[in-house]
Protein backbone atom coordinates (compact mmCIF):
# COMPACT_ATOMS: atom_id res chain seq x y z
CA UNK A 1 0.00 0.00 0.00
CA UNK A 2 1.30 3.43 -0.95
CA UNK A 3 1.74 6.30 1.46
CA UNK A 4 1.61 9.73 -0.19
CA UNK A 5 3.98 12.08 1.58
CA UNK A 6 3.47 15.19 -0.56
CA UNK A 7 2.50 16.13 -4.09
CA UNK A 8 5.71 14.89 -5.72
CA UNK A 9 6.99 12.06 -3.53
CA UNK A 10 5.47 8.71 -2.74
CA UNK A 11 7.01 5.75 -1.03
CA UNK A 12 5.77 2.21 -0.67
CA UNK A 13 6.73 -0.91 1.19
CA UNK A 14 7.67 -2.73 -2.02
CA UNK A 15 11.35 -1.97 -1.65
CA UNK A 16 11.50 -3.37 1.89
CA UNK A 17 12.33 -6.84 0.57
CA UNK A 18 15.67 -5.55 -0.72
CA UNK A 19 18.19 -2.89 0.29
CA UNK A 20 18.26 0.36 -1.68
CA UNK A 21 21.53 2.31 -1.81
CA UNK A 22 21.38 5.82 -3.26
CA UNK A 23 24.49 7.78 -4.26
CA UNK A 24 23.80 11.49 -4.21
CA UNK A 25 25.74 14.73 -4.17
CA UNK A 26 24.49 17.94 -5.77
CA UNK A 27 28.04 18.72 -6.93
CA UNK A 28 29.63 16.83 -9.80
CA UNK A 29 33.07 15.24 -9.89
CA UNK A 30 32.95 13.57 -6.48
CA UNK A 31 33.24 10.01 -7.77
CA UNK A 32 29.62 8.90 -7.23
CA UNK A 33 29.50 6.63 -10.26
CA UNK A 34 32.94 5.13 -9.62
CA UNK A 35 31.96 4.22 -6.07
CA UNK A 36 28.54 2.97 -7.23
CA UNK A 37 29.88 0.64 -9.92
CA UNK A 38 32.60 -0.77 -7.66
CA UNK A 39 30.05 -1.47 -4.95
CA UNK A 40 27.74 -3.05 -7.51
CA UNK A 41 30.38 -5.37 -8.96
CA UNK A 42 31.65 -6.27 -5.47
CA UNK A 43 28.16 -7.26 -4.34
CA UNK A 44 27.59 -9.23 -7.52
CA UNK A 45 30.91 -11.04 -7.08
CA UNK A 46 29.68 -12.19 -3.67
CA UNK A 47 26.61 -13.74 -5.26
CA UNK A 48 24.07 -11.03 -4.49
CA UNK A 49 21.47 -9.99 -7.03
CA UNK A 50 22.04 -6.33 -7.88
CA UNK A 51 20.21 -3.90 -10.17
CA UNK A 52 21.03 -0.28 -10.96
CA UNK A 53 19.07 2.87 -11.75
CA UNK A 54 20.92 5.73 -13.47
CA UNK A 55 19.06 9.01 -12.89
CA UNK A 56 21.74 11.09 -14.63
CA UNK A 57 20.01 11.05 -18.00
CA UNK A 58 22.57 13.42 -19.56
CA UNK A 59 25.93 12.01 -18.44
CA UNK A 60 24.84 8.36 -17.88
CA UNK A 61 28.25 7.46 -16.46
CA UNK A 62 27.02 4.44 -14.52
CA UNK A 63 24.95 2.99 -17.36
CA UNK A 64 27.76 3.60 -19.89
CA UNK A 65 30.20 1.89 -17.54
CA UNK A 66 27.96 -1.18 -17.38
CA UNK A 67 27.29 -1.10 -21.14
CA UNK A 68 31.05 -1.11 -21.79
CA UNK A 69 31.34 -4.05 -19.41
CA UNK A 70 28.71 -6.08 -21.26
CA UNK A 71 29.95 -5.11 -24.74
CA UNK A 72 33.61 -5.94 -24.25
CA UNK A 73 33.32 -8.72 -21.67
CA UNK A 74 30.11 -10.66 -22.38
CA UNK A 75 31.50 -13.58 -20.36
CA UNK A 76 30.86 -11.58 -17.20
CA UNK A 77 27.41 -11.67 -15.55
CA UNK A 78 25.05 -9.06 -16.95
CA UNK A 79 23.72 -6.29 -14.73
CA UNK A 80 20.19 -4.93 -14.97
CA UNK A 81 20.52 -1.16 -15.36
CA UNK A 82 17.65 1.22 -16.13
CA UNK A 83 17.78 4.87 -17.20
CA UNK A 84 14.28 6.27 -16.56
CA UNK A 85 13.42 8.72 -19.35
CA UNK A 86 12.25 12.25 -18.53
CA UNK A 87 8.54 12.91 -18.82
CA UNK A 88 7.23 14.43 -22.05
CA UNK A 89 4.24 16.09 -20.40
CA UNK A 90 4.00 19.86 -20.91
CA UNK A 91 2.95 20.63 -17.35
CA UNK A 92 5.96 20.76 -15.04
CA UNK A 93 3.88 19.67 -12.06
CA UNK A 94 2.32 16.72 -13.90
CA UNK A 95 5.70 15.76 -15.43
CA UNK A 96 7.32 15.74 -11.98
CA UNK A 97 4.55 13.60 -10.53
CA UNK A 98 4.80 11.15 -13.44
CA UNK A 99 8.59 10.86 -13.15
CA UNK A 100 8.43 10.28 -9.40
CA UNK A 101 5.61 7.75 -9.63
CA UNK A 102 7.49 5.83 -12.34
CA UNK A 103 10.70 5.84 -10.29
CA UNK A 104 8.90 4.55 -7.20
CA UNK A 105 7.28 1.78 -9.25
CA UNK A 106 10.58 0.91 -10.94
CA UNK A 107 12.44 0.56 -7.64
CA UNK A 108 9.60 -1.56 -6.30
CA UNK A 109 9.81 -3.88 -9.34
CA UNK A 110 13.58 -4.22 -9.14
CA UNK A 111 13.40 -4.86 -5.40
CA UNK A 112 11.25 -7.93 -5.94
CA UNK A 113 14.00 -9.68 -7.93
CA UNK A 114 17.22 -8.25 -6.51
CA UNK A 115 18.74 -8.14 -3.04
CA UNK A 116 20.23 -4.69 -3.70
CA UNK A 117 19.09 -1.75 -5.83
CA UNK A 118 21.70 0.97 -6.45
CA UNK A 119 20.56 4.43 -7.58
CA UNK A 120 23.09 6.89 -9.03
CA UNK A 121 21.82 10.49 -8.96
CA UNK A 122 23.02 13.42 -11.10
CA UNK A 123 25.17 16.20 -9.68
CA UNK A 124 22.18 18.51 -9.24
CA UNK A 125 18.97 18.82 -7.29
CA UNK A 126 15.76 17.39 -8.73
CA UNK A 127 12.48 15.90 -7.47
CA UNK A 128 13.59 12.44 -8.64
CA UNK A 129 16.86 12.74 -6.72
CA UNK A 130 14.96 13.75 -3.60
CA UNK A 131 12.64 10.78 -4.04
CA UNK A 132 15.67 8.50 -4.51
CA UNK A 133 16.93 9.76 -1.15
CA UNK A 134 13.60 8.86 0.44
CA UNK A 135 13.68 5.36 -1.09
CA UNK A 136 17.20 4.69 0.22
CA UNK A 137 17.99 2.42 3.12
CA UNK A 138 21.60 3.60 2.81
CA UNK A 139 22.35 7.07 1.47
CA UNK A 140 25.94 7.60 0.32
CA UNK A 141 27.25 11.13 -0.27
CA UNK A 142 30.79 11.05 -1.74
CA UNK A 143 32.71 14.16 -0.80
CA UNK A 144 36.05 15.39 -2.10
CA UNK A 145 38.53 16.34 0.61
CA UNK A 146 37.93 20.05 0.13
CA UNK A 147 36.16 22.76 2.10
CA UNK A 148 34.62 23.82 -1.21
CA UNK A 149 32.85 20.47 -1.33
CA UNK A 150 32.14 20.48 2.40
CA UNK A 151 30.07 23.59 1.74
CA UNK A 152 27.46 21.19 0.35
CA UNK A 153 26.79 20.12 3.94
CA UNK A 154 27.09 23.48 5.65
CA UNK A 155 28.77 26.86 5.81
CA UNK A 156 32.32 26.68 7.21
CA UNK A 157 33.66 29.54 9.34
CA UNK A 158 37.18 30.65 8.30
CA UNK A 159 39.07 30.58 11.61
CA UNK A 160 38.29 27.27 13.31
CA UNK A 161 37.13 25.57 10.07
CA UNK A 162 33.97 24.28 11.73
CA UNK A 163 30.51 24.16 10.15
CA UNK A 164 28.38 26.89 11.70
CA UNK A 165 25.24 26.55 9.55
CA UNK A 166 23.76 23.48 7.88
CA UNK A 167 22.86 23.55 4.18
CA UNK A 168 19.71 23.05 2.12
CA UNK A 169 21.08 19.66 1.08
CA UNK A 170 21.38 18.58 4.71
CA UNK A 171 17.80 19.75 5.28
CA UNK A 172 16.72 17.67 2.28
CA UNK A 173 18.24 14.56 3.85
CA UNK A 174 16.38 15.37 7.07
CA UNK A 175 13.13 15.61 5.11
CA UNK A 176 13.84 12.22 3.52
CA UNK A 177 14.25 10.77 7.00
CA UNK A 178 10.93 12.25 8.08
CA UNK A 179 9.15 10.88 5.01
CA UNK A 180 10.52 7.39 5.62
CA UNK A 181 9.34 7.60 9.23
CA UNK A 182 5.84 8.65 8.10
CA UNK A 183 5.78 5.70 5.70
CA UNK A 184 6.93 3.38 8.52
CA UNK A 185 10.06 2.38 6.59
CA UNK A 186 13.41 1.52 8.24
CA UNK A 187 15.55 4.45 9.34
CA UNK A 188 17.86 6.03 6.77
CA UNK A 189 21.59 5.39 7.24
CA UNK A 190 23.43 8.44 5.87
CA UNK A 191 27.10 7.84 5.03
CA UNK A 192 29.51 10.61 4.02
CA UNK A 193 32.31 8.99 1.99
CA UNK A 194 35.52 11.03 1.86
CA UNK A 195 36.42 10.25 -1.72
CA UNK A 196 39.28 10.92 -4.13
CA UNK A 197 41.62 11.30 -1.17
CA UNK A 198 45.21 12.42 -1.70
CA UNK A 199 48.12 10.38 -0.40
CA UNK A 200 49.58 13.33 1.52
CA UNK A 201 48.82 13.98 5.17
CA UNK A 202 48.12 17.65 4.51
CA UNK A 203 46.83 20.18 7.02
CA UNK A 204 43.65 20.55 4.97
CA UNK A 205 43.05 16.81 5.34
CA UNK A 206 43.29 17.02 9.12
CA UNK A 207 40.98 20.03 9.22
CA UNK A 208 38.42 18.19 7.09
CA UNK A 209 38.59 15.27 9.47
CA UNK A 210 37.90 17.55 12.46
CA UNK A 211 35.01 19.29 10.71
CA UNK A 212 33.37 16.01 9.71
CA UNK A 213 33.77 14.58 13.19
CA UNK A 214 31.94 17.63 14.53
CA UNK A 215 29.18 17.21 11.95
CA UNK A 216 28.49 13.53 12.61
CA UNK A 217 26.48 14.17 15.75
CA UNK A 218 24.69 17.24 14.45
CA UNK A 219 23.58 15.64 11.17
CA UNK A 220 23.02 12.08 12.45
CA UNK A 221 25.39 10.78 9.81
CA UNK A 222 28.70 8.95 9.82
CA UNK A 223 31.69 9.49 7.61
CA UNK A 224 33.95 6.80 6.21
CA UNK A 225 36.98 6.71 3.87
CA UNK A 226 36.13 6.20 0.23
CA UNK A 227 38.63 5.65 -2.59
CA UNK A 228 41.85 7.55 -3.14
CA UNK A 229 42.56 9.47 -6.33
CA UNK A 230 44.19 6.89 -8.64
CA UNK A 231 44.77 6.64 -12.40
CA UNK A 232 43.61 3.01 -12.41
CA UNK A 233 39.94 4.02 -12.27
CA UNK A 234 40.20 6.03 -15.48
CA UNK A 235 42.12 3.19 -17.15
CA UNK A 236 39.47 0.60 -16.31
CA UNK A 237 36.43 2.63 -17.39
CA UNK A 238 36.60 2.08 -21.22
CA UNK A 239 36.38 -1.70 -20.73
CA UNK A 240 33.78 -1.46 -17.99
CA UNK A 241 36.11 -3.14 -15.50
CA UNK A 242 36.71 -2.52 -11.81
CA UNK A 243 39.34 -3.29 -9.20
CA UNK A 244 37.36 -6.42 -8.36
CA UNK A 245 38.04 -7.76 -11.87
CA UNK A 246 41.84 -7.59 -11.71
CA UNK A 247 42.03 -11.17 -10.41
CA UNK A 248 38.84 -12.49 -12.05
CA UNK A 249 39.51 -15.94 -13.61
CA UNK A 250 36.76 -15.27 -16.18
CA UNK A 251 39.02 -12.59 -17.67
CA UNK A 252 42.08 -14.75 -18.32
CA UNK A 253 43.64 -13.68 -21.60
CA UNK A 254 42.21 -10.16 -21.35
CA UNK A 255 44.82 -7.40 -21.35
CA UNK A 256 44.81 -5.98 -17.83
CA UNK A 257 46.96 -3.46 -15.96
CA UNK A 258 49.91 -5.07 -14.21
CA UNK A 259 49.10 -5.51 -10.52
CA UNK A 260 51.09 -3.06 -8.43
CA UNK A 261 51.31 -2.16 -4.75
CA UNK A 262 49.07 0.82 -5.51
CA UNK A 263 46.40 -1.48 -6.95
CA UNK A 264 46.56 -3.75 -3.90
CA UNK A 265 46.13 -0.71 -1.66
CA UNK A 266 43.16 0.41 -3.78
CA UNK A 267 41.48 -2.97 -3.41
CA UNK A 268 41.93 -2.77 0.35
CA UNK A 269 40.32 0.68 0.30
CA UNK A 270 37.34 -0.81 -1.52
CA UNK A 271 37.04 -3.63 1.01
CA UNK A 272 37.23 -1.13 3.86
CA UNK A 273 34.53 0.99 2.23
CA UNK A 274 32.20 -1.98 1.88
CA UNK A 275 32.73 -3.04 5.48
CA UNK A 276 32.08 0.54 6.65
CA UNK A 277 28.74 0.65 4.79
CA UNK A 278 27.51 -2.11 7.11
CA UNK A 279 25.17 -3.57 4.49
CA UNK A 280 22.98 -6.60 5.26
CA UNK A 281 25.33 -9.24 3.83
CA UNK A 282 25.02 -12.95 4.58
CA UNK A 283 28.76 -13.61 4.49
CA UNK A 284 32.10 -11.79 4.77
CA UNK A 285 33.17 -9.24 2.22
CA UNK A 286 35.27 -10.86 -0.47
CA UNK A 287 37.87 -9.24 -2.67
Amino acid sequence: MQTRVNSTMTVSGAEQGSHCITFVNEKGGTGKSTLAVHLLVSLQAQGHGVAAVDLDTRQRTLSRYLQNRQQYHPQLPAVKVVVPPPSELDSRVEATEQECDELRELVGELARDHAFVIIDCPGSDSPRSRLAMTLANTLVTPLNDSFIDLDLLGQVEPEEFQVKRLSFFTETVWQARQQRALAKLPALDWVIARNRLTMLDARNKRRMNAALEDLQGRMACRYVPGLAERVIYRELFPGGLTLVDLANPQLRGVSMPRMTTSHLAARQELRNFMVALNLPLDGPVSG
